[in-house]
């Protein structure tokens, strides 16, 4: 029978090799050893009687039966995940999210979407990265992580996309600032004051500058921040006005600590999605990807 012949872990071990690109990368996502990787693909082999990679200093290259067969396997293992769901187990599957989410996820609903996906697999682990949506979005595209939760626009189109909704600017100053622009000043006025807003490399940030070039406004006073949480605090110790996701600042606002502003111009809303590839990861990332679709409707409700 097959059992005697094959195992998931034989699978799974030849599966993450050809993800990761080495056996070291493969043992440390299964929680295992190299040599423990290196026997099971060998013992996968001596089964099967072929050689599915050659192995290199340093890396491995698929022979073509193994190219054939890795799509094979990826099946098997997904139609074990299917099992588990089907029987209402999936504590059962005992996994590791690699989840790569930009600083607004971050500040807002991530702690809801961790709560709810750690419910529906409790026996999956979370490997979490906070950064810029470039640097998730090329994690995403290595292979080094299996859900991206972030803003396009994308390098690279995948498979597996679910849109989370767009979450749009806003300028906000604190009510002593307010008291001397108003609530609807110019645009160009803000410019005599600090404007604290996103990373230099973002699209609204880009967007900023462009508007500044086209009115012969001097950059200068634009204060880029990687850091939504540091701007934050700036903007209410009223360090500058800022432009920031509506999310980040509707509790200062509710307050009382900032006041939004009525300006003639924003940038283009962010729009949020859920990616992954659809081709390489398990199941669970699907319905992870799912998951933070709910819980994002739920947040702007």
């Amino acid at each position: 029978m097959i059992k005697s012949k094959l195992t998931l872990k034989q699978l799974e071990a030849f599966v993450q090799v050809v993800d990761t690109g080495t056996f070291r990368k493969a043992a440390a996502a299964l929680g295992t050893t190299q040599p423990n990787i290196s026997a099971r693909i060998s013992s996968l082999e001596k089964s099967l009687d072929v050689v599915l990679m050659h192995r290199d200093a340093g890396s491995v290259r698929l022979t073509d039966v193994g190219t054939t067969l890795v799509a094979a396997a990826r099946q098997v293992i997904w139609s074990g995940e299917a099992l588990l769901e089907v029987a209402k187990r999936q504590d059962l599957i005992k996994e590791r999210l690699r989840l790569g989410v930009t600083e607004l996820i971050a500040c807002t609903w991530l702690h809801d979407f961790l709560r709810a996906f750690k419910k529906s697999y409790p026996s999956v682990s979370v490997e979490l990265q906070v950064d810029l949506s470039r640097e998730i979005d090329r994690s995403l595209v290595s292979g080094q992580i299996d859900l991206a939760i972030q803003t396009a626009p994308f390098s690279t189109e995948l498979g597996g996309n679910l849109p989370l909704g767009n979450d749009r600017y806003i300028w906000v100053a604190t009510p002593e600032i307010v008291q001397d622009i108003g609530t609807n000043p110019a645009m160009t006025d803000l410019f005599n004051h600090s404007i604290l807003t996103h990373a230099r490399h973002t699209q609204s940030s880009q967007e900023l500058a462009d508007f500044a070039d086209l009115n012969n406004v001097s950059q200068n006073q634009i204060v880029h921040s990687s850091s939504l949480a540091s701007c934050l605090p700036m903007a209410v110790d009223g360090m500058g006005i800022a432009l920031l996701p509506r999310q980040i600042v509707s509790d200062a606002i509710s307050q009382g600590r900032l006041v939004a502003l009525n300006c003639d111009w924003t940038p283009s809303d962010l729009e949020v999605h859920a990616r992954f590839d659809d081709k390489r990861v398990p199941r669970f990332v699907r319905h992870a990807a799912e998951i933070a679709q709910q819980i994002a409707a739920e947040t702007r409700r």
